[in-house]
């Protein structure tokens, strides 16, 4: 029988074990994870968590409480510890470099590779993805903690490099999220496999070079 969750009362709020689980915590959250994604929210069983994590069932009790809680605390704990990794890629943005091409993909590449590449990064779009029909307060939530948090840091970004003469865009916002789908339009879409180097470069020039057909400044 399919189990009944009140996706309403979901509260996103980073909790005090993420993203520095560790021990047979960590261990249950990747064992939840890979459950959810492969079963869906409603298939999840505990037993089979327990079992994958090599802990007790009720030792998944005792950290998590009962279905409803995992998954919230899945959903936490992978979208704080990818957040924190786009935060330290964001960080190393270009505000004026001598070729922005070639600066943009070089950025591209670190925003790719550990953050959007990450397989628990694909693992949770994949579960929001599959599951946001059902559940649409879960995508809302997720939403607004995770990109509604991040995307204003992005967004600032591009409009400093608009400021200083290397783009020519009206709505920073709209520059950001263009610029991120573009350069993971040709990633494959496996939830749990991370795509190798090689495509995960040609994916980030081959959005960059589009990005600046668009956005690039005439005047350089």
């Amino acid at each position: 029988m399919g189990y009944g969750f009140c996706m309403s009362t979901i509260d996103l709020a980073p909790p005090p074990f993420a993203p520095q689980a560790t021990g047979k915590l960590r261990a249950i959250l990747d064992a939840a994870k890979r459950a959810v994604v492969r079963d869906g929210l409603n298939a999840i069983s505990i037993d089979a968590i327990a079992a994958d994590a090599g802990v007790s069932r009720q030792t998944v009790y005792n950290h998590l409480g009962d279905k409803e809680q995992l998954v919230i605390a899945v959903i936490r704990d992978v979208t704080a510890r990818s957040s924190a990794s786009l935060m330290a890629a964001v960080a190393t943005f270009p505000d004026r470099p001598d070729d922005v091409e070639a600066a943009l993909t070089e950025f591209a590449v670190r925003l790719l590779d550990p953050c959007m590449c990450d397989i628990d990064g694909r693992a949770l779009r994949w579960l929001l993805e599959r599951e946001s029909g059902r559940y649409p307060e879960l995508l809302q939530t997720w939403q607004a903690y995770g990109p509604g948090q991040d995307w204003p840091i992005i967004a600032g970004c591009f409009a400093r490099l608009a400021a200083n003469g290397y783009l020519e865009i009206d709505d920073a916002s709209v520059a950001a999220r263009h610029f991120v789908a573009l350069i993971s339009a040709d990633l494959p879409t496996a939830p749990c496999t991370r795509p190798p180097r090689e495509a995960v470069q040609k994916a980030a020039a081959t959005g960059v070079r589009t990005f600046l057909r668009a956005f690039a400044s005439r005047q350089r």
